[in-house]
């Protein structure tokens, strides 16, 4: 049961980090193809990355915690 969560812990910690990469690549390649469509807004281009990135890091955070307390179980 918990080498179970241990494996599905591991894959949402990866999506998770693989999505944010992904993320990041789109959002800077869209920037350097149309700069001024960011010109426009008033908050910088990589405020989304910075919010996402905040966002992965929490659930990264929780998801270790969780894989520690699974560990101390075993």
């Amino acid at each position: 049961m918990f080498k179970r969560i241990n494996i599905i812990l591991n894959y949402t910690i990866t999506s998770f980090i693989g999505v944010f990469i992904g993320h990041c690549v789109y959002k800077y390649i869209n920037y350097i193809k149309y700069p001024s469509l960011y010109e426009v807004q008033s908050a910088p281009w990589y405020i989304s990355i910075q919010i996402n990135g905040i966002a992965v890091t929490v659930i990264v955070v929780i998801s270790i915690i969780i894989k520690i307390f699974i560990k101390k179980k075993m």
